[in-house]
């Protein structure tokens, strides 16, 4: 006993210890090009204006997105478009239709959505075992997708961002089946065996009252459901986007001043040595730009908070917005989601290839964005 104690401590020392080598170091590099009191006031300065500036416009899209979405749940849209997506499924994901639902609740809240929704066994019965295993992915590459596509549109790119949701249902569809061949290799008696239990009359969107209590109901409900999600991206813009922004940016024309958006360029350096890549895969002419793609895998929340800066400092184009759509909308957040979705599925081992097959899904979301935009610009 005494042994095993001994070899706890010992180890959460050494990881104590790690954690602070790790941590200085960072902040002591960045310290040392930006000066240690313009590094403290750079990150406040950041910080404040993202929440400011950024984090309540999007709290603003997502409380109507939140009542918008509530609205087309509660006068059965979301059904009808379900009814309507359900012969798409077998062929291009092979899913049962219902799986259409996991989508459509995603696109318009956020990837959460489709964890309890898996868990609801009149909804799951419809699924042999490896493809409820795929809804991890199937339902995370289309998370906050309305958010991200009205924010896009609301800077100017609506015809982008419409590509881009192309994009993403492209990677979506690269990911959902790599999941489910990962999973039937490592499990092949998960290939055959049904998901038991549930009622299929229990699936209903059921309503009471009248016609404007219902959408007054509605509209109040979902944006409360917004304001939620809009808190929740909080830490996430003001902690993510403020450290990508700080690696991705230089030094303003009077040298380092602590003012907001100043950093050490580190990303743009790196990304400059492979950029050809980037241009080729994705069309970037600049490399600063892959901040965007590295920020969602985190939260695309966070991600979009970069869009104002990189509007202003003309970087961005149709191009840009429409690659940036479909891989947010693919990598929204999934670092977190697949975790949790699988550990309540039962099956944390398949995590890494979860993690793998949504990493070539949210890839190939936006090399797809950018040919399709390329020869869509070529056509017309």
């Amino acid at each position: 006993m005494k042994y095993k104690s001994f070899k706890f401590l010992t180890k959460r020392r050494t990881e104590a210890g790690l954690f602070l080598i790790i941590f200085l170091g960072i902040f002591t590099f960045i310290g040392s090009r930006m000066g240690l009191p313009n590094m403290l006031n750079t990150i406040m300065q950041t910080s404040y204006s993202l929440l400011i500036d950024t984090v309540f416009y999007i709290m603003a899209i997502t409380v109507l997105s939140g009542a918008l979405g509530k609205l087309l749940t509660e006068f059965g849209v979301v059904r009808l478009l379900e009814v309507m997506l359900k012969p798409l499924m077998k062929p291009l994901y092979n899913l049962p239709g219902v799986a259409a639902l996991g989508s459509l609740l995603t696109f318009l809240s956020d990837n959460p959505a489709i964890i309890s929704l898996a868990k609801d066994q009149n909804f799951n019965r419809y699924f042999k075992k490896y493809q409820l295993i795929s809804l991890t992915n199937f339902g995370t590459s289309f998370g906050m997708g309305l958010v991200v596509i009205i924010f896009m549109a609301g800077r100017g790119f609506g015809y982008a961002a419409i590509v881009g949701l192309i994009g993403a249902v492209i990677g979506s569809i690269i990911s959902t089946r790599l999941m489910q061949k990962f999973t039937i290799k490592l499990y092949p008696e998960l290939e055959t065996e049904q998901v038991e239990g549930g009622d299929e009359q229990k699936i209903s969107f059921k309503s009471e009252g009248s016609v404007f209590l219902r959408g007054l109901n509605a509209i109040l409900d979902g944006g409360k459901t917004g304001v939620d999600l809009g808190l929740a991206i909080i830490p996430g813009v003001l902690i993510i986007s403020t450290f990508v922004m700080i690696l991705t940016f230089g030094a303003g024309a009077e040298g380092y001043t602590g003012k907001a958006y100043e950093g050490i360029a580190l990303l743009p350096y790196l990304a400059q040595k492979i950029n050809f890549v980037f241009e080729w895969l994705f069309g970037f002419h600049n490399p600063e730009l892959i901040a965007f793609p590295i920020t969602s895998l985190g939260a695309v929340g966070a991600a979009l908070g970069l869009i104002p800066k990189f509007q202003n400092a003309g970087l961005l184009d149709g191009n840009a917005i429409a690659v940036f759509t479909a891989m947010g909308m693919c990598w929204s957040g999934f670092l977190s989601t697949h975790t949790a979705m699988l550990d309540s599925l039962g099956y944390r081992k398949l995590t890494g290839k979860a993690l793998l097959s949504h990493t070539i899904g949210g890839l190939f979301a936006g090399i797809s964005a950018h040919w399709i935009f390329v020869i869509l610009s070529l056509l017309f």
